[in-house]
């Protein structure tokens, strides 16, 4: 089902800033022209069609004092789906994607603060059930930039920078105390928003706060680093960005803080990274392109070499996704499957 510029214009809009208002669906129908009624009734539509993954809050992992890092793992080909398979069995795990390299299952792990196994040990559990070959893991050492924002619209040039308004270092907060109503207010607004004319008094119902105290108290998520956004997901394939390029780069150490920041203002770069390297691993640099064709990834690729100055990297491209997901926060999922596998009543 083919979707019209109305529909364009709104996606991007949902992936920005959604607004904290009792009437998010009016404010949002006024910027289009429409009214609140046919904005809902297009996102479900556009959610029906695959389009929009969910709507909710984005929670940042560090802030909420996770313990989380990519994982690279090699397998033989014909073990890969197997290995994917086993590693998705674990809720902390929410990304997980193929990729073309000797190291070619890639994914996300995070565990929480009181993590029984902690993450090393976890990893080293996966890697011994799936029987990895060779396992890196790659945490973040420092985040330039945050945030998948795709240009539904077609107007902006993927080479496009932007101005400063992402996620970065800086906006992460470690020393925020969770009081048992913000670990209730959390639960629910990571969970998909109901598509109703006042979502968030349907959430606040089921928090036992008023509106108005919720709505400050995502302000103030915000505003502290611990909520990044609250923001429409989208299935990326679905919605036109076919290509999924991870470049790294091989970025002396003393030259990182210099060439991160001008990566990271391309508006198609959503994701940039200082992560560790090893004796087969250079690559000390990560950014995340998302462009409609491997075409689109490749031209800008070589454009932030050029811009850098680095001329030692490497692009791996998503060839198969095994899973894409929110994690879920102060969830008993995690613990269930440590004492799993510890072999736990």
């Amino acid at each position: 089902m083919n979707i019209d510029t109305t529909d364009t214009e709104l996606l991007n809009i949902l992936q920005s800033n959604f607004p904290l208002d009792i009437k998010p669906f009016n404010l949002i129908g006024k910027k289009l022209n429409i009214s609140e009624s046919e904005v809902i009734e297009r996102i479900q539509n556009l959610k029906d069609i695959k389009y929009i993954r969910q709507i909710s809050a984005i929670f940042d992992t560090r802030s909420m004092k996770y313990k989380s890092s990519l994982i690279a793992m090699s397998f033989d080909e014909d073990k890969v789906d197997d290995a994917a398979s086993i590693i998705n069995s674990h809720p902390g795990i929410t990304h997980n994607y193929k990729r073309n390299h000797y190291y070619n299952l890639w994914f996300t792990l995070a565990v929480p603060p009181n993590s029984i196994l902690g993450l090393e040990k976890t990893v080293e559990i996966l890697a011994d059930k799936t029987n990895a070959k060779s396992t890196r893991i790659l945490p973040t050492l420092k985040l330039f930039k945050i945030g998948v924002k795709l240009d539904m619209t077609g107007k902006d040039d993927i080479s496009k920078t932007e101005d400063k308004e992402f996620y970065g270092e800086e906006n992460i907060s470690t020393d925020f105390d969770f009081t048992e109503e913000d670990i209730r207010i959390i639960k629910e607004v990571q969970e998909d928003f109901p598509l109703v004319s006042e979502p968030f008094s349907m959430i606040a119902n089921k928090t036992e706060i008023s509106t108005d105290v919720l709505i400050e108290r995502l302000i103030r998520f915000r505003s502290n680093g611990i909520m990044r956004r609250v923001a429409a997901i989208l299935h990326h394939r679905k919605a036109g960005f076919r290509a999924n390029a991870m470049g790294v780069w091989d970025v002396p150490i003393d030259k990182i803080e210099d060439i991160a920041p001008k990566m990271a203002a391309f508006k198609s770069v959503s994701h940039c990274y200082r992560r560790p390297t090893y004796p087969d691993w250079p690559y000390s640099l990560f950014t995340m392109i998302h462009g409609r064709s491997p075409k689109d990834c490749n031209n800008l690729i070589k454009k932030l070499s050029e811009i850098s100055g680095i001329e030692k990297y490497d692009a791996l491209y998503s060839s198969k996704e095994y899973k894409k997901t929110r994690l879920k926060f102060f969830s008993q999922d995690q613990f269930d499957w440590e004492k799993n596998i510890m072999g736990v009543k």
